[in-house]
């Protein structure tokens, strides 16, 4: 979105075709693989295999976020109604990278029950995954409204905004915004909020700063999921860009820096070794104990939360918790 530091791609739940062109699949793993450090795109994570990989992870005992933010929703989704309904007889729920919706489901149910008017709009560059979240949804709730968008995040806000006047409140969930730098956090806050009129809201999903022991374990699970979701990007370029990597060649590698708060993947060479990737074409080498940088995971204090509203021109209106702390959900008004 911004470079190709792996660092600043956000998870959509993209099928292989829609996570980018085989073209500009072949263009970044080059310029990745040529440089020093060498590094990988995470947005290429999640091919068919990948998405699989990735529910699996979200259902581990150590992977907490996903059942932190649900507890979230479900203690505090009538004072999220109050919030979003403020100042307006209807909204659009519009939410980035709606995958399956599980978490927002919660949200869905509770403003039905209600009778809220608004609409959802789920947001997401995978049109396999719009496709069946329309099916789903259109199932376990006939009477929802729902537009979704299959474009970019800023451009879809944009289509909304020339269609309706009404307020918009979008959601960015999971801690999706951890896949971006602290720089390029506020490079995104700063170009959605030039995407929203003031009064319009933003619910942030953010995982804080905790015993750095139980953020290593979410990306070093004792199933050893998370290393196969890791691995599983070279057989994709196996398969897409016939190479010749031997995923058992390398393992996987998490860190975590409780000063400036990144969880970082990476890929380790096991031995020097050669591969060939033909339809590039290129023949990386690799040197024994030389890393491939995978992803970061950012985490946050509250400083750095209200640091984000006030650089990019939003007022935050509140932070819901989860009972143990870990993460929080952070409500931004636009000014």
């Amino acid at each position: 979105m911004f470079n190709q530091d792996p660092g600043v791609l956000v998870k959509d739940s993209g099928s292989e075709s829609d996570a980018g062109s085989t073209d500009q699949f072949r263009e970044d793993v080059k310029e990745g693989l040529s440089a020093s450090p060498k590094f990988l795109s995470s947005k290429y994570f999640y091919d068919g295999e990948g998405d699989r990989l990735f529910q699996q992870i979200m259902e581990l005992d150590e992977y907490y976020l996903t059942d932190c933010e649900y507890e979230i929703f479900s203690l505090y989704k009538q004072d999220l109604l109050e919030q979003f309904e403020s100042n307006c007889d209807r909204f659009h729920l519009i939410e980035f990278g709606a995958g399956d919706a599980y978490k927002t489901k919660v949200l869905i149910s509770h403003f039905l029950q209600k009778k809220a008017g608004f609409v959802y709009n789920p947001i997401d560059i995978s049109s396999n995954v719009i496709r069946s979240l329309v099916e789903d949804l259109g199932s376990e709730f006939p009477g929802l409204s729902i537009d979704p968008l299959n474009l970019d995040y800023f451009e879809a806000v944009e289509e909304i905004s020339r269609k309706d006047t009404c307020k918009k409140v979008v959601l960015f969930l999971g801690s999706n915004i951890g896949n971006f730098s602290m720089e390029e956090a506020v490079e995104f806050f700063t170009g959605l909020g030039e995407n929203l009129q003031k009064g319009d809201q933003i619910l942030t999903g953010f995982d804080l700063r905790k015993d750095p022991q139980v953020i290593l374990a979410a990306y070093n699970d004792s199933s050893g999921i998370t290393r196969k979701f890791n691995l599983n990007l070279l057989k994709r370029i196996n398969r897409d860009l016939d190479a010749d990597f031997d995923p058992e060649a390398f393992y996987h590698y998490p860190v975590y820096d409780p000063l400036g708060g990144a969880a970082r993947s990476y890929l380790i060479s096991r031995k020097q070794q050669e591969v060939n990737i033909k339809a590039v074409p290129m023949l990386v080498k690799f040197n024994e104990s030389e890393p491939i940088y995978m992803e970061i995971s950012q985490k946050y204090s509250l400083d750095d939360i209200n640091g984000f509203a006030v650089k990019s021109g939003f007022k935050q209106i509140r932070n819901f918790f989860d009972n143990r702390d870990y993460f929080t959900n952070s409500l931004w008004e636009k000014l």
